[in-house]
């Protein structure tokens, strides 16, 4: 792991051209493409995730975006509208296992976006899966959270803010417990430039904001499995 002193955090925070992504959210049972796979794949410039069946493992990607190294992990969604429980158990466990997650972007994502379509409701039930699918990384988590609105184009000539405020409680605390973070995107392929380029501000400005480079948590995951003698994938 790099050196966690505050000099080294600072350097690595703000002058490193690496961004790192995790990406979390829900999926359809029926079969439609995966909001979380072609987001991936939109912030990326490239068909990098297949958006044609679920993820059924996380998976990474990585390629050069304006610019800077863009790591960008997919992962395994619950079912919407559904208890986490319902999610088959090998999904649960594969988005829950953190310390592959992170793993996967060593030393540890930047950030998490959490990929709520514009089409669809964001549930009582969502509210619970998600909380329970972030328990692992501990409270601090919601700091590194930015909330990825998909398929902005449903919004049609309404704000953000006005879906948002029409949309419920669960929505609207989501929302509030990710600092009031939270980014559109149209989902009409490849292309789309300056969304995303507006987007790895608003993940640059969080990095800045909190002051502390992601292996700081990263230990924090560790530990526990090390007092209680579990193994531990090594990174």
């Amino acid at each position: 792991l790099p050196s966690l002193t505050p000099t080294g955090r600072s350097r690595q925070t703000h002058d490193s051209p690496e961004l790192r992504i995790v990406l979390i959210g829900g999926r359809e049972l029926t079969g439609e493409p995966s909001n979380k796979s072609l987001s991936g794949n939109i912030i990326l410039g490239q068909n990098v995730f297949d958006t044609s069946r679920r993820t059924a493992q996380s998976v990474a990607g990585q390629q050069e975006v304006h610019g800077r190294r863009v790591t960008v992990v997919d992962t395994p969604g619950w079912w919407w509208h559904y208890p986490l429980e319902n999610t088959p158990k090998l999904d649960q466990i594969e988005i829950q296992n953190s310390v592959h997650l992170v793993s996967m972007c060593a030393p540890g994502p930047h950030v998490f976006l959490l990929v709520v379509p514009i089409s669809k409701a964001f549930t009582e039930e969502d509210h619970k899966a998600l909380v329970e699918l972030l328990m692992p990384f501990g409270e601090r988590v919601w700091r590194h959270c930015i909330v990825l609105f998909t398929w902005g184009d449903w919004l049609n000539d309404r704000l953000i803010e006005e879906h948002i405020a029409g949309e419920g409680k669960s929505l609207q605390w989501l929302v509030e417990k990710c600092g009031y973070r939270y980014h559109v995107l149209n989902c009409h392929g490849l292309g789309y430039h300056f969304p995303v380029k507006l987007l790895f501000q608003k993940i640059i400005d969080l990095i800045t904001r909190n002051k502390e480079q992601c292996p700081q948590w990263f230990e924090i995951i560790l530990r526990p499995n090390v007092l209680s003698n579990k193994p531990v994938l090594k990174v």
